[in-house]
C-alpha cells in the first residue's frame, strides 16, 4: 500500500510538473502574441513623460489597465504608485513584481516618431522631460506580464501583486522617504505578505532579448556628498588678506580622490567618490567667502560605506584646518546596495534561460549604478535583472548610455521580459 502510494504522489507530482510547463508554453505564446500592444504602451509613455511623484496620467492608465484584469487595484501608494493584486485559483506563495514609473529631466535628442517634447522647470532651469532611461519599458512589460498572468488565474499557484512604483530616480532634499523605501513604509509588501520580489532594468549597451544579473551584491549604495569650504572673503589682488576657499576646495578634491586609491581594498570591492559640481564666487577679482562642492558616493558593504564616509570627513576638514579654512561636511544617505539572494538567484536560474536561451542569460559584473529595488529586497529575497535593449548588431561604445538626450531602446527584446516575469511567478509558485 506504501509503494502505491510513493507512486500515486510521484505520478501526480509528475503530471502537475507537466501541466506547468505547459503553462508557460502557452503563456510565451500569448506574450508573443501582446508585443505589438506592449510596444505601443512603451511609445505612449515615452512620449508623455512624467518626473518623480507626479506620474499621474501614467498611473491611471496603469490602474485601468489593472482593473479590466479584474485585479484588487490600490492607487495613491506612496503618493503616485499602483499596486493590483491577483489572486492565483491554487493554494501557493505570495510574489511580488515590480516596475518603475519616473522619467528624467533630460531634453531629448533622437528623432523617433514618438519623441517627447515635453519640458518643465526643474532646479530653477528649462529642460526637457525624457524616458532617458528606459522606466516606460519596465510600465509596458509589467502591463503586458500582468494581461498574460490574469488570463490564467485559474491555472495559479499563489498570489501576485504588481508594484507600479514612483520616483526611482529621486526627489532628494525634501527630507522625506519616496519611491520604494516609502511603498515599503506604507505596507506594500504586507498584507499579503511577500515572499518574493522579482525586478527587471532594460540596459540600453546589453544585447537585445539578453539577460544579465549577478547574484549577491549587485548595485552599488548611493549617498550624496555636500561640502561647504568657508574662508574669508577679500580682494584678488591681496590673497593673504584672506582665507582662499578656492584653493582650498581644489585641493578637498584632489585629496577625496586617495579614498579610491589608498584606503579602500579594491581586490574586495570597488567605490567611486566623485565631486559632481563645485559653486564658489562670483567675480574675478574677488576671493570669496564659501566654496560649495556636491558629489555621489558608491559602496559595496556597510564596512566600505562606513570607511568611505570616515575618510572623507577627515580629509575634507583637515585640508580646510590646514589653510586657515573652515569644512563642513554632509552626507545624506541613499540607496542601499541592491543584493539578489544567492538561492533564490541559483533557483531561478532556469526560468530565465527558458525565456531568454541559456545562451543568452549572462553573468553580470558589479554595477556602480543604484537602484532603489534594493529596499524591497532588504525586506524579503529578491532578484533583480538586466534586459539586454541593444541593437545586436552594435557594440556596447557606439550606443548612447542611461541618463543622457540621445538614449534609444531597441525594442525586440521586450516581449523576453514578459516571458521572463511569467516563468518566475510560474515556477516560484511550484517550489
Amino acid at each position: 500500500m506504501k509503494v502505491l502510494f510513493t507512486f500515486f504522489l510521484l505520478f501526480n507530482a509528475a503530471f502537475t510538473l507537466l501541466g506547468q510547463e505547459s503553462l508557460k508554453k502557452q503563456m510565451a505564446a500569448e506574450a508573443e502574441g501582446l508585443e505589438d500592444k506592449l510596444i505601443a504602451w512603451r511609445r505612449d509613455f515615452h512620449t508623455h513623460p512624467e518626473l518623480s511623484n507626479q506620474e499621474f496620467r501614467t498611473a491611471e492608465i496603469v490602474a485601468k489597465h489593472l482593473k479590466s484584469l479584474g485585479l484588487e487595484v490600490q492607487t495613491g501608494v506612496a503618493e503616485t504608485g499602483v499596486v493590483g493584486i491577483l489572486k492565483g485559483g491554487l493554494p501557493g506563495p505570495v510574489m511580488a513584481l515590480r516596475a518603475d514609473m519616473d522619467a528624467l529631466p533630460v531634453s531629448e535628442r533622437t528623432d523617433v516618431p514618438f519623441k517627447s517634447a515635453v519640458t518643465t522647470t526643474f532646479n530653477e532651469q528649462q529642460t526637457g522631460v525624457m524616458h532617458a532611461c528606459g522606466h516606460d519599458s519596465h510600465i509596458a512589460i509589467l502591463m503586458a506580464t500582468a494581461e498574460v498572468l490574469a488570463k490564467h488565474k485559474t491555472e495559479l499557484k499563489g498570489t501576485v501583486k504588481f508594484i507600479f512604483q514612483p520616483a526611482e530616480e529621486g526627489v532628494f532634499g525634501s527630507g522625506k522617504a519616496f519611491g520604494a523605501d516609502l511603498m515599503v513604509q506604507e505596507g506594500v509588501l504586507e498584507n499579503p505578505k511577500v515572499e518574493a520580489v522579482f525586478g527587471l532594468h532594460i540596459n540600453s549597451q546589453t544585447p537585445a532579448g539578453a539577460i544579465k544579473y549577478k547574484p549577491g551584491p549587485e548595485m552599488a549604495a548611493v549617498d550624496q556628498l555636500y561640502i561647504d569650504v568657508l574662508g574669508t572673503q577679500t580682494h584678488g589682488a591681496y590673497p593673504w588678506s584672506g582665507v582662499d576657499p578656492v584653493t582650498t576646495a581644489s585641493q578637498i578634491v584632489m585629496g577625496l580622490q586617495t579614498i579610491v586609491s589608498r584606503n579602500v581594498k579594491l581586490i574586495d570591492n570597488p567605490a567611486v567618490v566623485s565631486v559632481g559640481a563645485i559653486h564658489g564666487g562670483i567675480r574675478h577679482n574677488i576671493i570669496p567667502e564659501k566654496v560649495s562642492l556636491v558629489g555621489t558616493i558608491r559602496t559595496f558593504s556597510e564596512a566600505q560605506q562606513q570607511l568611505v564616509h570616515r575618510r572623507i570627513r577627515e580629509i575634507a576638514e583637515n585640508i580646510a584646518k590646514s589653510a586657515g579654512a573652515e569644512a563642513k561636511v554632509k552626507i545624506e544617505r541613499g540607496y542601499p546596495v541592491t543584493y539578489n539572494d544567492p538561492e533564490l538567484s541559483e533557483k531561478m536560474r532556469p526560468s530565465l534561460e527558458e525565456a531568454a536561451g541559456s545562451e543568452n542569460v549572462i553573468g553580470s559584473t558589479l554595477v556602480m549604478g543604484a537602484e532603489d529595488f534594493s529596499y524591497f529586497a532588504k525586506k524579503v529575497p529578491g532578484l533583480f535583472f538586466f534586459l539586454g535593449g541593444m541593437d545586436p548588431q552594435k557594440k556596447p561604445e557606439e550606443v548612447a548610455p542611461h541618463h543622457t538626450p540621445d538614449f534609444y531602446l531597441d525594442e525586440s527584446g521586450f516581449v523576453v521580459g514578459v516571458k521572463a516575469f511569467c516563468n518566475l511567478i510560474v515556477d516560484y509558485g511550484n517550489q
